[in-house]
């Protein structure tokens, strides 16, 4: 019996460009969801041009963009603003992370989008937030993350703060969005579903996933600060990278009483020095002393090995070599080879989350521009074939 996936028939459409509101469509079209993305006639998504090129190709496209239609549309255009009011009539989902008073003018802000498809989802991803005072100014993903108190709290004490090496506000953004929309989606069989506006910030969604960091404030009047791989406000006494005799980086990491005790436990120490919670804060920096002794006089594969008998917590480091060629990452389905038009098959990540009963798949990688005109307009929208070529031919598509 052939599945049908999670998101099987809900109608998305994309008035967003680059990362955060694209890649939360890109995250549902992987569940099932038919989402299309609106781009612009002549130069297309910026995304399409960013990052790493193979023989001209631009590989972050392919990923960033699987499993999705691609129409033009010219949005400046009247003509261009009635089609897209057709496609948000035929969506249950509209995406955007264009700046507010551009949606406005277009017609495709919340109260444009309500008047025409009074049931319809929209997710609106901005800067600052469509209800502050300052709506309207550009918001760039490393810019929320500088505001979300993660980057403040990254990094050595004694050296400057650290960004992640991606896209890290954007990306959890379109997370957040994409559980936002399934959340409002649960609702909207409900005879009075009047639709749903979501409404996020680049900063919101790091600054809510560090849990701790205004209680703590708000508690001790001073802000964690940053502290190497050990964190500010550490689960466990050990959490740290550590270098082997052959140059492997490792990641040790502790979050219970016993975790710590395994570690001083490998490392030789009295476990009666290690019976409370007290007793292992107190000694923390001796731990982490001792520890980085005990692995630099080691081979990675020594260090491994010997921890997962006594059940510390370890791992190497991966990077994308590892990465592809581990054998937990193969036995999960996480890496996945897809058929591509220009560079044959490509490895990928596979669809996470992982459901079992409705799992999504990877059906195409991203689109050309413009490739599913003729589907979307005639077949989905039902424009007439001597109007989608009217189009067309003034540009408007």
């Amino acid at each position: 019996m052939v599945s049908i996936p999670a998101l099987s028939g809900v109608k998305i459409v994309e008035f967003a460009h680059v990362i955060a509101g694209p890649l939360a469509g890109t995250l549902m079209a992987d569940l099932g969801a038919d989402v299309v993305h609106v781009e612009d006639p002549l130069h297309g998504d910026p995304g399409r041009h960013q990052g790493p090129t193979k023989d001209g190709v631009h590989l972050w496209w392919k990923v960033s963009a699987r499993n999705k239609r691609s129409v033009t549309l010219d949005l400046r255009n009247p003509e261009g603003q009635a089609v897209a009011r057709e496609l948000v009539a035929w969506a249950d989902v509209v995406v955007t992370n264009f700046r507010v008073d551009t949606l406005k003018k277009w017609g495709l802000d919340w109260a444009g989008v309500h008047a025409v498809n009074p049931r319809a989802v929209m997710l609106q991803i901005t800067g600052n937030g469509a209800t502050a005072s300052n709506y309207n100014d550009p918001g760039f993903g490393k810019v929320g993350e500088a505001r979300s108190g993660v980057v403040h709290v990254t990094g050595f004490p004694d050296g400057p703060p650290v960004h992640t090496g991606f896209s890290h506000a954007d990306t959890t953004t379109a997370l957040m969005g994409a559980f936002a929309v399934s959340a409002a989606l649960v609702r909207r069989n409900d005879p009075d579903f009047e639709g749903e506006w979501i409404d996020i910030a680049l900063f919101e969604t790091l600054y809510r996933l560090i849990e701790w960091q205004v209680i703590f404030y708000d508690q001790f009047g001073v802000s964690p600060e940053r502290a190497g791989n050990q964190m500010a406000v550490a689960p466990g006494a050990v959490v740290n990278t550590y270098s082997t005799s052959d140059d492997i980086w490792l990641t040790v990491t502790s979050a219970t009483p016993r975790s710590v005790r395994n570690i001083a436990q490998l490392l030789g120490e009295p476990l009666a020095d290690y019976d409370t919670a007290a007793q292992q804060a107190e000694r923390k920096d001796r731990l982490d002393k001792l520890l980085s002794e005990w692995i630099s006089q080691r081979t990675a594969d020594e260090c491994l090995h010997a921890m997962s008998a006594l059940e510390v917590v370890a791992s190497r480091i991966f990077s994308a070599e590892d990465i592809v060629n581990d054998k937990t990452y193969a036995e999960r389905g996480d890496i996945i080879s897809v058929a591509d038009p220009d560079l044959g098959q490509v490895r990928m990540q596979g669809v996470v989350p992982m459901l079992h009963q409705r799992p999504g798949q990877v059906w195409r990688v991203g689109p050309k521009l413009g490739e599913d005109n003729a589907l979307v307009y005639q077949d989905w929208l039902g424009i007439p074939e001597e109007k989608v070529a009217e189009l067309h031919k003034l540009g408007v598509i």
